[in-house]
């Protein structure tokens, strides 16, 4: 039997309370109306069931804090208090101190509920599954008892809190108040990630063509007939002489073509935020109140 504190069991569990904080009440004896110190904390069980009230005994004795079985406090919200019922300081001296590091196990919580079962001014109820003692009579709360002197024996594996509702059941005496609740949506949002985009970049190659106008020399030979042809020359003139050559260089241009690199663009990225409103529906229950009055006159407030 795994148990829970209330606020990690339901971080949210006040709203089941009407806005009440339940840490905090003083506890009272019943009767007396003797503070015995406050509510510290509240245990729950899978369930969410109400088990146990974890009380700090500072006006008692301080500094230790205790267990209570739900079924033996009433819980006032008129005047935020806790009563107990059937709680001595005997009791409370006896009971083994609450740590939250300890372990609660199965033993350690038959030593708190054997506190519990041991008599004060009257036999303290107990509703065993299997108890070797047969049951006999019934205690001021209307429980069956066993008889004075008398231990009840359960078993480890089989044991369960139903067992002994004088510990752990709400009784119609103490608990009246009948709540009515109803389921609402809660509207909440949860950042999840859709995707990821990766912005790189590579090299991509192309042929580029360029024009490059270019010249080359070429010689050209032409031979003419000069006007004068076939006129007499001088002996001076008629120089004949072998070996006489005309040089003439030829050019011509190449292309010469290089790479340079220049800056095409720049790429800036940036995430933008779209505003979107998601509608969803889903059924909530409601609890209303049934009324059987018969013919008495009732009257609603």
């Amino acid at each position: 039997m795994v148990l829970y504190k209330l606020e990690d069991f339901e971080p949210s569990y006040q709203e089941s309370f009407d806005g009440h904080d339940i840490k905090g009440l003083g506890v009272y004896t019943q009767g007396t109306d003797e503070k015995v110190g406050t509510v510290s904390d509240v245990l729950v069980d899978e369930e969410g069931h109400f088990r146990y009230l974890v009380v700090d005994l500072g006006f008692w004795i301080f500094g230790k804090k205790v267990l209570l079985p739900i079924g033996r406090a009433r819980i006032d919200y008129n005047v935020d208090r806790v009563y107990t019922i059937g709680l001595t300081r005997e009791q409370a001296e006896d009971l083994p101190e609450f740590n939250e590091r300890q372990t609660l196990d199965y033993d350690y919580e038959e030593r708190v509920r054997g506190v519990y079962r041991q008599p004060t001014d009257y036999n303290l109820p107990v509703e065993a599954a299997t108890p070797l003692d047969p049951l006999v009579g019934l205690d001021p709360l209307g429980s069956p008892v066993t008889p004075l002197g008398t231990t009840p024996t359960y078993a480890r594996d089989s044991y369960t809190y139903e067992n002994e509702p004088a510990l752990y059941g709400l009784n119609e005496q103490d608990h009246q108040t009948l709540r009515l609740y109803e389921e609402r949506l809660i509207a909440s949002k949860q950042r999840r990630k859709t995707g990821e985009v990766t912005i790189g970049k590579h090299v991509e190659t192309d042929t580029a063509r360029v024009a490059v106008p270019i010249e080359r020399e070429r010689v050209v030979i032409e031979r003419v007939t000069p006007a004068d042809a076939g006129t007499a020359v001088s002996g001076r003139e008629a120089d004949f002489r072998e070996g006489e050559v005309a040089r003439i260089e030829i050019h011509e241009e190449t292309a010469d073509v290089r790479k340079e690199a220049f800056l095409r663009e720049e790429v800036r990225v940036r995430k933008v935020v779209d505003q979107d409103t998601v509608e969803t529906q889903e059924t909530v229950r409601r609890e209303e109140l049934d009324v059987n009055s018969g013919n008495l006159p009732i009257e609603e407030r």
